[in-house]
This record gives structure tokens, sequence and C-alpha cells, in this order.
């Protein structure tokens, strides 16, 4: 089956992206293709901790999702922007065939795993060894530079994942929430391409701190992409006391 990837144009950093629907970047110029906060095994990590029953399906629903976008576009690379594995414990409770899809992936293309807070060391033995790509804190491909959290103050090109941002809005009386990109023209945040991913809200002040003037959400709809404003959005509803 072939994938419809209606990609959505815009400028970062003098560089013309695109936002996919699926909620992954695609840069043209360098055939490279990022997606952020895989979370890999959230759903085992609930069922070993017996804190949430969750269907144990979410790494197969990602990995199958991010394999029809390198399926659809043939990307030279992949990057991985941290958070990819839900912990540190993640590659062991990987079911034999997800690894096994994990290395025929990386064996199509290279990989690079930006490392994250939920997996700050790679495991050893599973990366580089066994063939399943690169690891780096960051990667710099200049004008753009890729890292798994946003680094406060004036950046360029940034390009970042971590936050899970989603835009709230109201639209004729109904609140709704989307995963969203977050741009400004400088930087760049992405939505989590994990199955069982949260969000946190894109007017939250840990993000909106990011954003001094002026920022954009893309919001990821089932087929396209949509740009607004932030001033577009709303906070999330509080409950009352």
């Amino acid at each position: 089956m072939t994938l419809a990837v209606n990609a959505f144009d815009f400028d970062c950093a003098g560089e013309t992206l695109q936002a996919l629907p699926q909620g992954a970047l695609y840069w043209p110029a360098r055939r490279l293709l990022a997606v952020a906060d895989l979370h890999l095994e959230k759903g085992s990590s609930y069922a070993v901790a017996a804190r949430k029953l969750l269907p144990r399906h979410d790494t197969r629903q990602t990995l199958a999702a991010l394999a029809a976008l390198i399926d659809a576009l043939q990307p030279a690379t992949v990057v991985c922007l941290g958070d990819s594995f839900h912990d540190r414990a993640a590659v062991e409770r990987l079911p034999q065939e997800d690894r096994i899809e994990i290395e025929r992936l990386t064996q199509r293309t290279r990989f690079v795993w930006i490392a994250g807070n939920h997996d700050p060391a790679p495991p050893p033995g599973y990366f580089g060894k066994e063939g399943w790509g690169e690891v780096a804190e960051e990667i710099d491909e200049a004008p753009l530079v890729f890292r798994h959290e946003a680094h406060f103050g004036p950046v360029r090109g940034e390009v970042s994942g971590h936050f899970h941002p989603v835009a709230a809005l109201t639209v004729r009386g109904r609140g709704f929430r989307r995963r969203c990109f977050l741009t400004d023209g400088h930087r760049l945040i992405l939505p989590a391409f994990g199955a069982y991913a949260g969000g946190l809200n894109a007017l939250d002040p840990a993000i909106a701190q990011l954003f001094p003037d002026d920022y954009d959400a893309l919001l990821v709809g089932r087929d396209a992409v949509r740009r607004l404003s932030w001033r577009q959005l709303r906070p999330d509803a509080t409950a009352l006391g």
C-alpha cells in the first residue's frame, strides 16, 4: 500500500522543511526524516510497574508508522530526537518481532539516535555493535542542529522534541486537542511520534518561554497539516475547586 504524504512546506532558518500529518519532519534538501519521542515499550513499562493496564502494542504501532514513512520517502537519514525508548530497560522488553523490525529498518538507511532524558545512555550491545545505527547527544547539519530538548535563549536552526506539544482549540463551541509542531522560523519543536505519548499544551509556560515573540502551531490532522498562530490557541481547561 502506498502512503499518501501530504506535506506542509514551511521555512526554518532559511531551509524549506515539510511537516507531515503523521507527526514527522522531512527535510527534502538533505533527504532527512526526523521523528521525536517514540517512547517504545511505554505500554510494557506501565504493565511492569502495575500502574496502568495498557495494551502492549504501542511499539508495533509506532514502528509500523515509521516504516510506512521510510517506504514512502526513502530518506537517506532518519534522526530519532531522543526518548526513543521509554526507559533504560525498554530494549530488554522488546518482543522478538519488534527487535527484528528495528534491525530491518536500520539496515535500510542511516539511523541517528539522539540521547533523551528517558534514554540518556543507549543500552550497550544494541546500538552500533548490532548495526542499529549511530548514537549522539545532538547532530549539527548546518544550518540546522538536531537535539532532544530545546536550549533556552536565542537560537537559529534548532530542531528538537521532548515537550510533546499539543494545540487546544475551540471550534463552534467544541474543544479539541491536536498534536502540533511549533516554530517561529528560528527553532522548531516536533510533536511526539509514539503511539502512547501524551502532550503538553502549546501555551504552557515551559514551551512559551522558548518563543519570546510570535510563533505558530502546525496542527497535525488526519490527512493534512494546518498552520495557526499561537493567538488562536487556548489553554487547557482547569478543574474548578
